[in-house]
């Protein structure tokens, strides 16, 4: 969670003149964080926040763009709540406060999303919206696999409304239901870093950038080292297959072989791991890999013949069998298994 409070950190401290575009902001926090409440008969509108600082911020916007008086309390932590909790609550005049921020339609009704002024809003005000939806009950994932930016929402209706307002800033978000609660999920790392621009948390995308890149680093970094350790194996394998053909050609053939291509398999039994072009310089008199294998291709063609004619195993058989036993000596899985 170390990420989503330096987000909200930077957030509660970003610096917005606009008059339309903070009242956006605090009209979707208002709707994501907060509550109206009936005390002794007047309407009086809460927003529970879990940082002091987004608190401040709450109370700042409401008395400098709306001119109510706001009342900060905190709820200490304990029993189902592990953390302390910020309170925002305006009593006196919360009917009002709650009809100019969208919380009540023009018939005193409770809006179930986000008010159309909002939601039709400039493109500063859609950001401002995701902003205040983000402070209210916004998290951010460490990047990676599971990396995500997620909104808990109060309702399918606010989900949805926040979903167009993420579409208006070219960031595909996606709304779904997790265990009976709504939510918003963006999870494109690309598309994180750039929602994260849009909301003004600069500092936040350097360490998100920070952190995605050595992910991806030391990734990589794995996915070489086993691509390395599988063609090691699968070179070493086809070295033992290569090695066996010729051992078994010889067996079979013994002296019936030219002495010419009985030199050529002894240099490849005796060098199982050379290429043939080093078998080729290592020949006496040197040959070219192609003439090298030309050598072997025929000891083990003539070798086959003759093991067809005996009824016995044939070299490719024979190198299956001891191809298998080698990948059951080098591989712990086939070992145990």
């Amino acid at each position: 969670m170390a990420l989503t409070a330096s987000v909200k950190e930077e957030l509660a401290h970003l610096q917005v003149r606009k008059s339309a575009v903070r009242a956006a902001e605090l009209s979707a926090l208002l709707r994501f964080a907060g509550g109206l409440h009936i005390v002794g008969g007047r309407i009086v509108v809460e927003a529970e926040l879990d940082t002091e600082s987004v608190a401040r911020r709450t109370a700042r916007t409401v008395g400098e763009v709306f001119g109510h008086d706001c009342e900060l309390g905190v709820i200490s932590g304990g029993g189902l709540r592990r953390d302390r909790t910020w309170v925002v609550r305006v009593a006196k005049d919360g009917e009002a406060l709650a009809r100019r921020t969208g919380l009540l339609d023009a018939h005193g009704r409770p809006v179930r999303g986000l008010p159309p002024t909002v939601v039709n809003g400039s493109v500063e005000e859609s950001a401002a919206v995701i902003r205040g939806a983000f402070l209210a009950h916004g998290s951010l994932t460490e990047p990676g696999r599971a990396a995500a930016m997620e909104f808990t929402c109060p309702g399918p209706e606010a989900a949805l409304a926040l979903v167009g307002s993420a579409r208006r800033l070219d960031v595909l978000a996606k709304a779904r239901q997790v265990r009976g609660v709504d939510r918003v999920v963006v999870r494109d790392g690309d598309t994180i870093a750039a929602l994260l621009t849009r909301l003004g948390a600069h500092r936040a995308l350097l360490q998100w950038e920070d952190r995605r890149m050595r992910k991806e680093v030391r990734a990589t970094a794995n996915r070489l080292a086993n691509f390395d350790d599988a063609n090691l194996r699968r070179s070493a394998q086809a070295a033992v297959a290569a090695g066996a053909k010729v051992e078994r050609a010889l067996a079979i053939l013994g002296d019936e072989a030219p002495e010419h291509l009985r030199a050529a398999g002894r240099l490849r039994v005796a060098n199982k791991q050379a290429s043939l072009d080093e078998l080729g310089r290592l020949s006496e008199p040197p040959l070219t890999k192609d003439a090298i294998a030309g050598r072997i291709r025929r000891l083990l063609a003539m070798a086959d013949r003759r093991a067809e004619e005996l009824g016995v195993a044939t070299t490719s058989e024979f190198a299956a069998h001891a191809s298998a036993e080698h990948a059951e000596q080098t591989d712990p899985a086939r070992s145990n298994a």
